[in-house]
């Protein structure tokens, strides 16, 4: 197969070079449609359902919409998990697909299931499915700016002028518009007048309901055209909210003005925005899921750009969150170090081939390969992204092996003294190298199929760097076997020049080589103690699932009292701005979150806030490292006592709360049914975590200390007085808050029509000004709340979160300066020994510590099926046991040198360090092939073992260095940099670099004394 491939591409070259002009138009063109993100879709099929129940207390909410929800759901096929955060008024439930499941299909389910139990759930019911979205799709983020322009106008003009702009954007999945005040039209009847008038509120009710309806009156002819009917008058302005008629039972006619106070009011909030110690507005936009986030951005800001023109003077949008921008800092990163890569790896060449001709040959492959590589990418629908881009980078050094080998035997064949034709010598050279270079390869693409198989946020992150290093380097090997022979017989001639240098360092080795083989004994020794250091150095090493990477912002996550009002969490929110903007200058800007929308799809509560923190440039900083910074601002928060914190980042923050339902490195879950029992276990696990080295921001979830107003219904006493029980419930809830019963129209901009008071906390703050609240009768009588119901002040839990119907305390801690597993293993031995549970409760472990030891498990399992298919392959190529063995030796080495080097740097066992040792013994594996193959080819050559040994081993130290140190050299612009994303490539630098080093000290010196003693008897030739 391999000499027909190579004998058509010498015969037909022009084809070839056809076929890869055509393949690097392609290419080009693939590049420039790529889709651009910063990471690889990591998000798995989600669905979110988001209810509002309003005026419902967290429990209750709990037993009439969270459990008959859950019960439906949990019978959908195919759902991995089923998490719900339960709180005042609000309940969202977030399903958890098994991967490859079409995300169509799962909302399709879900929605049908959400028909069939909407008629068991109580009135009043709002929301649904959250929008077709993912924890990374908030992609832009803004405030409305304009010193003329209230709260209230500001939302307007977002809400009618700038979304419905933005929402025109392909690729965006909606616009969430935050803080600010609601307009609404609202009356507010008055119990007095009502009772006077004779008036109910149900009167009023349909009185609203009747004046706000439009009706088609079917068709009318003259003469030769035809004309609609329709009824008209709906409600427009105020005013015609205020003249609206109501008639009594005695046939009278009032004005709805006559009968309460009919004003411009705004919808109750359930969360505000705060900039810089000031209530502002924001817009999110979201972004579908699989979207192009860079085009999607980019299209936003040219919406923005058009409109601006006609919003109010001096209104200025203010962005303070760009995903564009860490895209845009990221790319530019791992392209740059691409490019440098690129160019250490023709320098390196270069030294080496000292040969313009076959440099330039070899260089070619890099190009070629990359170019193919986004071909592939674009076909599979990936995106370029760190990961992608990273794997690329760390392929460019395997890139180049299979042309280098290849070339190298051309030159030496060319310049060799038989008389032949040059495209014979081309053939004959390529062909007697190809098979070790095909096997090699193979053996390559077969040590990082296990990464394809990866589950969860690690198989999402590093299978797109397998997959794109797998299309790489054999997209190489094919460049290899065609292109590279067939434009060697143009660009290669036989060079009577010496190499110098090559043969300086060949004797050198020679010398080195010969010494070892005298004193195997000691060389032995001291691979041994290589090998003993190594283990020591991998006990010693810590192990995380994945280094944080630096994404530029930081949020600091604030929860307060469950009790706290709206207004005290703005003020005290404003406070902390204000003082983190006086005492750290390296702060830009401040947009702070508090609670959710109006339509609760981020359910926070009113106790909630999380501060977004927009950082100035880095060379205007006091402090040499963010950490340094995390630690003023931790210093700053820690003043006002009182509040559980956590520091976090914008993106780190979503995937923690998609993946465990919460943000922090390691998260604890208590389960068990009584909330008081859960938030005694809960206390005391704060306590123990407190105590472990390394925790940082351990906080638990308020989970009790609710307070709310329960008023019971006599319904004897109702029946009595003539009253049902939901007029009874909207009476109250028109004088606490107010509720919706229609919406005035003009033109587009639609206003809701509210029933109800403006009046907070403040008017009924106790029981007796409740009491004597006047509730209005059907028949139009006045009665004190106290004759109809028994009021008490009550307590209850704030937060009920539940998993797989299971409710859970939730305990989260960050760690800092040392690593997550062990972090986890002291604080499971505290817990053990110092927290008791009663019978019915447990506790798990999760967040990154659960990654970490999914991934583990998962490598664990696949990567000894690889490397028992290697063993196949190997043994297949070599036919012999012994030969296969010495091949294999170069492995332990490899990976020695990686341990030792991870733990020399101070880096981490992680994910990406796992990615590194993989990668390790790929090319160590093919060193060892193109040594041993040799020994195996020339040993007919030969009287003696120890002369074929030395010799063999010197002809072939060019290919293996060349092997070796591309590969370094290409991982040196990743361990160099220092941009977004650089933490997570970084491990897999130092692994690979280590493992190189001893894994050619290996190939060079311990393989031909291993060669040595498995041939001890003379050869056939001697």
């Amino acid at each position: 197969m391999v000499s027909r491939i190579l004998s058509f591409s010498l015969k037909n070259r022009l084809f070839v070079f056809i076929t890869f002009l055509l393949l690097i138009a392609a290419g080009i063109q693939s590049l420039r449609q790529l889709p651009v993100d910063a990471f690889p879709e990591i998000s798995p099929t989600q669905v979110n359902v988001i209810l509002r129940a309003p005026g419902m207390a967290a429990e209750r909410v709990e037993n009439q919409v969270t459990h008959p929800l859950e019960t439906e759901l949990l019978g959908i096929p195919n759902q991995t998990i089923l998490r719900s955060t339960t709180k005042y008024g609000i309940t969202s439930i977030t399903l958890d697909f098994e991967e490859g499941t079409d995300i169509y299909w799962a909302r399709q389910q879900v929605a049908e299931k959400l028909a069939a139990v909407s008629k068991d759930l109580p009135g009043g019911i709002q929301g649904g499915m959250a929008p077709m979205s993912t924890p990374l799709s908030e992609m832009f983020m803004f405030t409305v700016e304009n010193p003329g322009m209230s709260l209230e106008q500001k939302r307007h003009l977002l809400d009618w002028v700038i979304r419905p702009t933005l929402r025109t954007v392909e690729g965006v999945a909606d616009v969430t518009n935050l803080g600010g005040k609601v307009r609404t039209f609202q009356f507010t009847p008055s119990a007095s007048k009502l009772s006077d008038a004779g008036i109910s509120l149900q009167t009023i009710k349909d009185a609203l309901a009747d004046a706000n309806q439009v009706g088609n009156l079917g068709r009318i002819t003259q003469g030769t055209e035809t004309f609609s009917a329709r009824v008209t008058g709906r409600i427009v302005a105020l005013d015609d909210l205020a003249a609206i008629s109501v008639t009594n039972q005695y046939q009278q006619v009032y004005r709805l003005d006559q009968l309460g106070d009919v004003a411009l009011s705004y919808l109750p909030r359930f969360g505000a925005i705060t900039k810089d110690g000031e209530e502002a507005v924001e817009g999110l936009v979201v972004g579908l899921k699989g979207a192009n986030a860079a085009a999607v951005v980019e299209a936003v800001e040219q919406k923005l750009a058009q409109v601006k023109p006609s919003l109010p003077k001096d209104t200025d949008i203010n962005v303070f969150y760009n995903r564009k921008g860490l895209i845009d800092t990221a790319i530019a990163g791992i392209s740059d170090a691409l490019m440098q890569s690129i160019v250490l790896v023709i320098a390196v060449l270069v030294f080496f081939l000292r040969n313009v001709r076959a440099s330039i040959l070899v260089s070619l492959s890099i190009p070629v390969a990359a170019l193919i590589t986004f071909i592939c990418l674009q076909l599979l629908g990936l995106s370029a992204n760190l990961m992608s881009l990273g794997g690329l980078v760390i392929a460019i050094g395997m890139i180049v092996d299979s042309s280098v080998v290849i070339t190298e035997k051309i030159e030496t064949e060319l310049n060799s003294q038989k008389q032949l034709p040059l495209l014979h010598k081309i053939y004959r050279a390529s062909l007697s190298v190809a098979p070790s270079v095909v096997s090699g390869t193979v053996i390559i693409i077969l040590v990082f199929l296990p990464l394809l198989t990866l589950t969860g946020l690690e198989g999402k992150l590093f299978s797109p760097v397998a997959l794109t290093i797998v299309i790489a380097i054999t997209a190489a090997l094919v460049t290899s076997l065609t292109l590279i022979p067939a434009l060697g017989s143009l660009l290669m001639r036989p060079k009577a020049r010496r190499n110098k240098s090559l043969e300086r360092m060949q004797a050198r080795y020679q010398s080195i080589l010969s010494g070892a083989i005298k004193r195997r004994s000691a060389t032995l020794m001291g691979f041994a103690g290589v090998l003993a250091l190594s283990v020591v150095s991998f006990i010693m090493v810590g192990k995380i699932f994945m280094p944080t990477m630096d994404e530029g912002d930081i949020i600091v996550q604030l929860e307060k009292s469950p009790t706290i009002s709206l207004q005290e969490s703005i003020e005290l929110d404003t406070q902390v701005e204000r003082e983190l903007l006086a005492r750290i200058p390296e702060i830009k800007q401040i947009v702070a979150r508090t609670g959710s929308d109006e339509l609760g799809l981020d359910p926070m509560g009113l106790n909630e806030t999380d501060v977004f923190m927009e950082l100035n440039p880095k060379d205007s900083w006091r402090f040499d490292s963010k950490q340094e910074l995390i630690d003023a601002i931790r210093e700053v928060v820690s003043g006002y006592p009182g509040m559980n914190v956590n520091v976090t980042q914008p993106i780190q923050m979503r995937i923690s709360e998609m993946l465990t339902g919460s943000s922090g490195d390691v998260s604890i879950k208590v389960f068990g049914d009584d909330m008081n029992t859960l938030a005694n276990v809960t206390d005391r696990v704060v306590e123990q975590a407190k105590q472990v080295q390394g925790a940082v921001d351990v906080q638990a979830s308020v989970i009790t200390g609710a307070r709310f107003l329960s008023i019971v219904p006599n319904m004897q006493q109702l029946r009595f007085y003539g009253v049902t029980k939901q007029n009874f419930s909207e009476f109250i809830l028109s004088q606490l808050s107010g509720f919706p019963v229609s919406e005035a129209v003009d033109g587009r901009i639609r206003t809701p029509i509210v029933m109800g008071s403006q009046k907070p906390a403040g008017n009924y703050h106790s029981v007796s000004n409740i009491e004597s609240l006047p509730i209005v009768t059907d028949n139009g009588e006045t009665v004190a709340l106290q004759q109809l119901a028994e009021i008490t002040f009550e307590h209850g839990p704030a937060i009920i979160e539940r998993e797989n119907s299971n409710r859970y305390a939730l305990i989260t801690s960050n760690v800092e300066n040392r690593d997550v597993v062990g972090f986890v293993n002291e604080l499971q031995q505290r817990v053990s020994a110092n927290v008791n549970l009663d019978p019915g409760y447990f506790i798990e472990y999760g967040g990154e510590f659960e990654n970490q030891a999914r991934a583990s498990a998962n490598l664990l399992m696949v990567i000894p099926v690889a490397l028992l298919l290697i063993v196949i392959l190997l043994f297949s190529s070599m036919g012999s046991i012994g030969l296969t063995t010495i091949v294999l030796t170069n492995i332990p080495f490899a990976l020695s040198g990686g341990a030792i080097s991870l733990w020399l740097s101070g880096e981490y066992m992680s994910v990406p360090a796992s990615v590194g040792f993989i990668a390790l013994m790929g090319v160590a594996i093919l060193n060892g092939i193109v040594m041993v193959s040799h020994f195996e080819q020339t040993r007919v050559h030969f009287s003696d073992f120890k002369t074929l040994v030395i010799e063999g081993a010197k002809d072939r130290l060019r290919p293996v260095l060349i092997t070796a140190i591309t590969a370094i050299f290409g991982l040196i612009p990743l361990l160099m940099s220092s941009g977004p994303g650089s933490e997570v490539q970084k491990p897999l630098a130092v692994v690979v670099i280590g493992g190189l080093i001893t894994a050619t000290l290996a190939t060079l010196l311990l393989l031909p004394i291993l060669y040595l003693l498995v041939n001890r008897k003379p050869c056939d030739a001697q």
